[in-house]
């Protein structure tokens, strides 16, 4: 099992927007960077855990937990013209775009906010906290997710 970071915006799709959606599951679609299609296209996989991470906010920070529950397929938004994520590129045959679907496991009592991961040493080799470091999934050693779990339940 490995764990991940998904980026959202919570005043487009927030971890409360995950929990009130069918069984709690979406897809998670729009994704239009190459690395963070990879992830998803090659690397994710079933029953990983997805660290869910509200960004563009007045306190960016880590705020649930989710599970993995269906792993690559094609992102439909790519072929629906009415999309903002539609690519003309890509076919039925060839799909350019891909994603998983993400289950809702918990909303975590106490967020662990990037001001205070910027601030411990403890994770400096998180992606997130690097320069540079935008995007919108990325994967976090196991080191850096038992340290996550342990800080947002103190």
């Amino acid at each position: 099992m490995q764990f991940w970071l998904f980026k959202s915006e919570p005043d487009a799709f927030s971890i409360d927007d995950l929990a009130k959606r069918p069984k709690q599951t979406e897809s998670w679609d729009g994704v239009r960077n190459y690395q963070a299609r990879n992830f998803m296209r090659d690397e994710i996989k079933m029953g990983d855990k997805v660290f869910f991470y509200h960004s563009s906010c007045k306190e960016p920070a880590i705020v649930g937990i989710a599970e993995v529950v269906k792993e690559s397929h094609p992102d439909k938004t790519q072929f629906d013209k009415n999309s903002k994520y539609y690519d003309p590129k890509a076919t039925n045959e060839e799909p350019r775009w891909f994603l998983v679907d993400i289950k809702f496991e918990e909303k975590f009592e106490k967020q662990l906010s990037l001001k205070e991961m910027k601030a411990d040493k403890r994770y400096d080799e998180m992606p997130l906290v690097k320069k540079g470091s935008r995007l919108s999934i990325m994967p976090i050693p196991k080191k850096i997710a038992t340290l996550i779990l342990k800080d947002v339940k103190n």
